[in-house]
C-alpha cells in the first residue's frame, strides 16, 4: 500500500514538474512589427507583421497535445477632442496551432471559417500565422468625418489541453500573453 502511495506521489509530483515547466512557455519576443491598411472597393483591409515566441518549451507542448491560440486584434477608434475617444470597430482574428501526430504536421485552423492550412515544420506555421493579409475589418461608410486611429495587437494562449494535462492546469492560465498596442492615424 505504501508503495502504490509512493509511486502515485512520484508521478504526481513529476506531472507537476511537467506542468510548471510549460507555464514557461511563452517567454520570447511578441510584439506587432508592422502594419498597415489598404483600402479595396470600400473595404478596409489590414495587413500586419507578428512576432511569436518560439522556443523548445512551445515545440514540447504542441507535440504532446496542447494547441496553441494566436489572435491579432484591430481596433478603430474615432478621436474626440473633449471626450473619451468613440470605439467604432474591434474585431479579433482566431486561429489555433496545433500538431497532428499521425501526419507529423502542425495545422493552422481559421477559427471562424474552419479554414486549415498544414505545414511540415513549426517554424512554417508560424511564418504563416505572424502574416495577416488583406483581412477586411470595417466598410469605408461606417466611419463619418472626423480623424481615426487603428490599434493592432497579437495575442497567444493556451488552448485545448490533452486529458492528461487538463486535470493538472485546471487553476492556471499563466499560458497567456498580449502585445502593445500598435497604433497609427488611419489615412483618410
Amino acid at each position: 500500500m505504501c508503495a502504490r502511495l509512493g509511486l502515485a506521489l512520484s508521478v504526481l509530483l513529476l506531472s507537476l514538474g511537467h506542468a510548471v515547466a510549460y507555464a514557461d512557455a511563452l517567454d520570447g519576443a511578441l510584439a506587432v512589427r508592422s502594419a498597415y491598411v489598404n483600402f479595396d472597393h470600400g473595404v478596409i483591409e489590414l495587413n500586419a507583421h507578428v512576432a511569436y515566441p518560439l522556443n523548445p518549451t512551445i515545440l514540447k507542448a504542441l507535440q504532446n497535445g496542447v494547441t496553441l491560440s494566436f489572435n491579432v486584434e484591430a481596433r478603430i477608434e474615432q478621436v474626440r477632442r473633449f471626450w473619451f475617444n468613440a470605439t467604432v470597430i474591434d474585431v479579433t482574428l482566431h486561429r489555433e496551432l496545433a500538431y497532428h501526430v499521425v501526419t507529423r504536421r502542425y495545422v493552422v485552423r481559421d477559427v471562424q471559417s474552419g479554414a486549415q492550412s498544414s505545414f511540415a515544420t513549426v517554424k512554417q506555421a508560424l511564418r504563416y500565422l505572424q502574416r495577416v493579409r488583406n483581412w477586411p475589418i470595417l466598410v469605408e461608410s461606417q466611419l463619418q468625418s472626423g480623424r481615426y486611429i487603428i490599434s493592432v495587437r497579437a495575442g497567444v494562449r493556451r488552448g485545448q489541453l490533452p486529458a492528461s494535462l487538463r486535470a493538472l492546469l485546471f487553476w492556471t492560465d499563466d499560458w497567456q500573453r498580449e502585445s502593445p498596442w500598435f497604433s497609427w492615424p488611419l489615412p483618410g
